[in-house]
């Protein structure tokens, strides 16, 4: 292999290094860096991220992430001279100064495969890069020489695309009864025969086999509430028995998820219990996701053809790369690299997905092959799907697909059931929601490139002869004109809203604004108000503004009893795929109308009494200081009541469990955000210990003398602890604000002594990837918020060390305030922040040789929280000083002393 000889260059927080074309790497400041790479293209890793460390945004070069996602579409990488140098089998940079020779040697690699007769995603290489070279990918001309014209065309993309099938549907679950010496066999064939008996797995895998009984009455499923300790293995515990009930009864078995971490651990852990394929072909594990999560082919189509112009197409023809050799067509959190889309500027991975609800089902000349089609129908036929909280609830709400209601439901993070229903039962009555309902309705009102089509285009065929159908269109247009259209948080600003809709959301703000309380001291942060004491003029407004709605409701139910006719006695042209399509435009028409009952229902409470059963509030939300939406929002006081109605009732058996499903010894708190109490069923309870050593293997650390807001000391204390830990610490933070201000001060600092420090909301890199690199470098931090606190699994010696900047308090919002109200005061809030502190704390010990420190900064940490931590866990009340010490020592204990100079 011969390393190409052009000048490559890398930058992080410790320096800079260009390498020319002869081999010779020297050190350069920021400013000559910047001056090579706009004098010539240079060999980046991740422009974007490089682009951050030098501050020089115009950025732009041979990418070689850009190069692997050409030559080995859908294969992993972690995006880092490391991690490039796995993937390629090359030998590792030794320390920073060398990763500009790893670039020159992975580029040589990466082109070679491309005159290899062995490349395995040649196939259609050679008419992408075609249309690449026509777009000025840096790359092109240098591919261009290495990827010979194939003799015969090749095929299109989408001819190359394999079909779904049709199939039968699934006859209801035989009934069956789980013997306890059945599911334990079942489980010591799962966890193989050597494998260390775990009495605690045991146990649980034979309770949660009592979920899979037949249920004893209508609407009263068998429901089981399981706290796990972290240890426990309590998938395959709960994998066993459904695996087993599948087998018996030919029924589908959902396991929901809140992260898409535990979705991808799940299916490398259901692959003990079933095959790759079934002898037919078919999937007896399927992931499901939401629509919005899936390549939707129709976009890309339009994308490859002239719809994304500049970088934005060329992200296209890579999608489309991938898109040819992906396993489901899933690109976020499946096989498509994380880091794909942070590599150009625009969003244009949300734009190759169905996020507006825009789908025309059968109508699109891709249906057969749709990625989301396929995903449903093998649903419909898998033994296990593995899906997540809010595809369950929405399926539940108002699924059409073909699995949408399942029967058996293991919902592991159960913790997080309550906030997904939160979630997904709520309403937001605001600018953004409304614009995208005008859009959905009229369509495009500008000169655009995208594909959008209002109602009208997307219907025509099929009302063309139906004058009725024709006139409720033409009247949901009309009516539609009433709602926000493009530039409307502008009119607002200047005084001159326009229509019923963006009078209403005027009033909203000026109403926020004028309740403000906050003196401009959090500038960051949104503004909100309750939804009551409102002025005559503000519930003139809103009057206004609902008749508006209902005007637009109407013509749409007329619409959809049009449909509904045309099905019933369907004309003789008529076929099975146009029935389809009609299906598929009630769907989206009946979500349409539901939504607007809702927001007609949220400004009629407005004049009247308060609803007890909900919390409702006037909001402007706000980035960074700048406005990006306003809206009137509705939330349930207990959203577990309507998803109990929706969910559970339903339901023949239920299993929520996690490792922090109670707070402490009590399981009220627990059994009351499960939803049972709505539906009077009364669950069973489980608990199964951690079987870890917590005694020998963590402390709990409370450091005493770094004041609270003083950033200067907060970021000392953060640097020193990671030099003690020599890295691998995961740093939590409650503000964003606060994660980018100590990131900041102490990035280049570590970085000089070989210990790098990734940050979200700072780093221009998806959380999925930064965890991915957190992981893969022992030697790396990563500092973080909420999405961090829980779901990240970091086994082993990348994560030694948790810091939390302080106690997680509760935001003190409307909604909060409401339900603290109702769930007991002080011990409610309690109660969320002994949740937050052991799911923090779950994250440093995963296995049981791991060892490491939890760090909370604040001198006054209440007593009454340490029942967070697992029993038997040592805490201490100590300066910082002292830990430092300790942190030091256990280190030193572990031998862990990095070469950290080889470690970029």
């Amino acid at each position: 292999m011969s390393a190409l000889p052009l000048p490559a260059l890398h930058a992080s927080h410790g320096g800079s290094w260009l390498r020319d074309g002869n081999a010779a790497t020297r050190t350069v400041s920021k400013g000559e860096a910047m001056m090579a790479a706009a004098d010539t293209p240079l060999l980046i890793l991740n422009a974007p991220l490089l682009a951050t460390r030098l501050g020089y945004p115009d950025l732009s070069g041979l990418d070689l992430l850009e190069l692997f996602a050409f030559v080995h579409p859908a294969r992993f990488v972690v995006p880092t001279p490391k991690g490039l140098a796995h993937a390629l089998d090359l030998t590792e940079p030794d320390g920073e100064p060398d990763v500009p020779r790893l670039l020159q040697e992975a580029a040589g690699r990466l082109l070679e495969t491309c005159e290899s007769p062995d490349w395995q995603e040649r196939e259609g290489a050679w008419t992408s890069l075609q249309s690449l070279v026509r777009m000025r990918w840096p790359w092109a001309t240098l591919l261009g020489t290495r990827i010979a014209k194939p003799q015969r065309a090749e095929r299109w993309l989408f001819s190359r695309l394999p079909e779904w099938e049709e199939t039968a549907d699934q006859p209801q679950p035989r009934q069956v009864e789980l013997s306890e010496a059945d599911v334990l066999q079942q489980l010591q064939t799962l966890t193989g025969a050597k494998a260390e008996q775990r009495e605690g797995q045991r146990a649980y895998a034979a309770q949660s086999a009592a979920a899979f009984s037949p249920r004893k009455a209508s609407g009263q499923p068998n429901v089981l509430l399981a706290q796990a300790g972290t240890g426990i293995g309590k998938t395959l515990g709960y994998l066993a028995p459904a695996s087993l009930w599948s087998a018996l009864s030919g029924g589908t078995v959902w396991v929901s998820t809140y992260t898409k971490a535990l979705q991808r651990q799940l299916r490398q852990e259901s692959r003990r219990a079933w095959p790759e394929r079934r002898p037919d072909g078919s999937q007896p594990v399927v992931v499901r996701k939401g629509r919005e999560n899936y390549l939707c082919l129709l976009n890309l189509e339009d994308a490859l053809q002239g719809g994304f112009a500049g970088r934005a197409a060329i992200l296209a023809q890579l999608v489309a790369r991938w898109a040819a050799y992906t396993r489901d067509g899933d690109m976020i959190g499946g096989d498509l690299p994380g880091w794909l889309g942070t590599l150009f500027r625009q969003r244009g991975i949300t734009a190759l997905t169905d996020r507006r609800g825009e789908c025309v089902y059968a109508g699109c000349p891709h249906y057969r092959k749709c990625f989301i089609e396929r995903a449903s129908r093998a649903s419909a036929q898998a033994d296990l799907v593995i899906g997540n909280h809010a595809l369950v609830m929405v399926n539940a709400a108002r699924g059409r697909d073909h699995a949408a209601r399942p029967t058996r439901i293991v919902f592991d993070e159960g913790h997080h059931v309550f906030d997904a229903a939160d979630s997904t039962f709520a309403a937001a009555l605001s600018g953004s929601e409304t614009i995208e309902l005008r859009r959905w309705v009229i369509g495009p009102e500008k000169a655009s490139r995208g594909r959008r089509r209002g109602l009208s285009a997307r219907l025509a065929d099929i009302v063309s002869y139906d004058e009725a159908g024709a006139k409720a269109i033409a009247a949901a247009r009309a009516a539609a004109e009433a709602l926000p259209g493009d530039g409307w948080m502008q009119r607002i600003n200047e005084g001159a809203p326009s229509g019923p809709l963006e009078d209403l959301l005027a009033s909203v703000r000026a109403t926020v604004y004028a309740r403000d309380e906050s003196g401009g001291q959090e500038a960051g942060y949104g503004l909100e108000t309750e939804a009551a004491g409102l002025d005559g003029t503000f519930i003139e407004v809103s009057q206004a503004a609902r008749e508006a709605l209902a005007d637009l409701r109407q013509p749409l139910m007329r619409l959809g009893m049009r449909l509904e006719a045309l099905l019933e006695d369907p004309p003789d042209w008529l076929d099975g795929q146009g029935r389809a399509r009609i299906e598929g435009a009630r769907h989206s028409l009946s979500w349409r109308i539901d939504l607007l009952s809702a927001w007609e229902a949220l400004l009629e409470r407005l004049g009247g009494p308060a609803d007890p059963e909900y919390v409702d509030w006037l909001a402007v939300d706000r980035s960074e200081a700048r406005e990006f939406d306003i809206g009137i929002h509705r939330h349930w006081l207990d959203p577990m009541k309507p998803f109990a109605k929706v969910v559970l009732e339903p339901a023949h058996g239920v299993v929520m469990t996690s490792a922090t499903l109670r707070d402490g010894e009590d399981w009220g708190k627990a059994v009351a955000r499960s939803g049972v109490e709505h539906i009077g069923v009364t669950p069973r309870l489980s608990t199964h210990s951690s079987p870890f050593d917590y005694a020998k293997q963590a402390e709990v650390l409370i450091v005493t003398d770094v004041p609270r807001g003083d950033i200067p000391a907060l970021a000392a204390a953060y640097a020193r602890l990671i030099e003690a830990s020599h890295g691998g610490a995961l740093g939590l933070f409650t503000a964003i604000r606060r994660l980018r201000a100590v990131h900041g001060r102490i990035a280049d600092r570590l970085a000089r002594t070989g210990l790098p420090l990734y940050a979200q909301h700072v780093d221009p890199i998806d959380t999925g990837t930064l965890v991915d690199i957190f992981r893969d470098d022992p030697a790396a931090s990563l500092l973080g918020t909420d999405a961090l606190r829980d779901g990240v699994d970091v086994p082993g010696d990348s994560l030694r060390l948790v810091v939390m900047e302080q106690v997680p308090w509760p935001r003190p919002t409307i909604l909060h305030r409401a339900r603290r109200l109702a769930g007991g005061g002080g011990s409610y809030d309690d109660g969320i922040i002994r949740a937050r502190l052991a799911q923090a704390f779950g994250r440093l010990i995963r296995s049981r040789d791991d060892r490491g420190h939890f760090v909370v900064l604040s001198a006054a940490f209440p007593s009454r929280l340490l029942s967070a931590f697992p029993e038997g866990t040592p805490v201490l009340r100590l300066s910082l000083e002292e830990a430092l010490h300790r942190v030091a020592t256990n280190a030193s204990e572990e031998a862990y002393r990095p070469d950290h100079a080889a470690r970029p």
